[in-house]
């Protein structure tokens, strides 16, 4: 292969704004605050808010934007850039404030996002076996059926059961008491099948892990939050995700009016607030 040729197509592109380069050590510096799982797309995501960062300030020079820099309450301060940019969208992109209907609304449409979790109290005997493994989830499967059947003779024997037979060290020496669960403490498919159990009941539950003999001592449910005590945080994130939109809108016309090369901002969605 031609040395010369293989170069040329890994070098990175020359990026610009409106002529002015974007530095690759400025680059270089802004991947950080953007993982990705390859390094080019680190890099991309990086070249694409540097590029929203030149556009903005170039168009605050353009308006004549005075700034003056904040400081917040630890006394840190903004850069100049960062003031201008600031002031700039401030002054083009109005965000209006949700009203009451339109907080009220969302607040009806979402109602699981304001509703507390259940809460279950539950013990285990877990027999362990790998998810891959079908000759030993067999095995597992038939050493679960088997303790199930006996607590279901001898509801006091679960305890012992525990004890002996359940791979879960943390609860097995507690006659496999669990404690108080909620939503994401366990994986999804043991809450899931905490949900379709009745308290009092003992089921097998089977998870990545392998079989579970499961006893659901107690359930709560969940409770949903009353409107006036979440308004506050629907209004907040309505603001936010009207602003987003707004400033993608806003960026996306200063690129149509702006020469940038070496790179599209089309992949990004709104690089300003990565």
């Amino acid at each position: 292969m031609d040395c010369s040729v293989s170069n040329a197509v890994l070098k990175p592109k020359t990026i610009s704004v409106n002529g002015v380069v974007i530095p690759r050590e400025a680059i270089a510096r802004e991947v950080q605050n953007h993982p990705a799982a390859k390094p080019i797309l680190a890099w991309q995501a990086a070249a694409r808010a540097l590029v929203v960062r030149e556009l903005l300030l170039q168009e605050s020079v353009r308006l004549g934007v005075d700034a003056v820099p904040l400081s917040d309450s630890d006394g840190r301060r903004e850069t100049d850039d960062e003031a201008a940019m600031r002031t700039l969208v401030e002054r083009e992109v109005p965000t209006p404030e949700p009203d009451e209907a339109a907080c009220r609304r969302f607040y009806e449409q979402n109602l699981q996002r304001f509703r507390s979790g259940d809460l279950y109290e539950a013990a285990h005997i877990l027999i362990a076996a790998p998810r891959n493994d079908a000759e030993a989830r067999t095995a597992a499967r038939s050493t679960a059926d088997t303790i199930l059947a006996a607590v279901k003779s001898d509801r006091a024997a679960f305890a012992d059961l525990a004890a002996n037979h359940s791979n879960c060290t943390t609860s097995a020496s507690n006659g496999g008491y669990l404690g108080q669960i909620i939503r994401g403490q366990t994986v999804a498919e043991f809450e899931a099948g905490l949900e379709r159990m009745q308290p009092g009941e003992v089921a097998i539950v089977e998870t990545r892990y392998g079989f579970h003999v499961v006893r659901l001592d107690r359930r709560a449910e969940g409770q949903t939050m009353p409107f006036e005590i979440v308004r506050e945080r629907i209004a907040e994130y309505l603001v936010a995700s009207v602003e987003h939109r707004a400033i993608a809108q806003y960026v996306a016309i200063l690129a149509g009016r702006a020469e940038i090369a070496g790179i599209s901002l089309a992949a990004a969605d709104t690089p300003l607030v990565q």
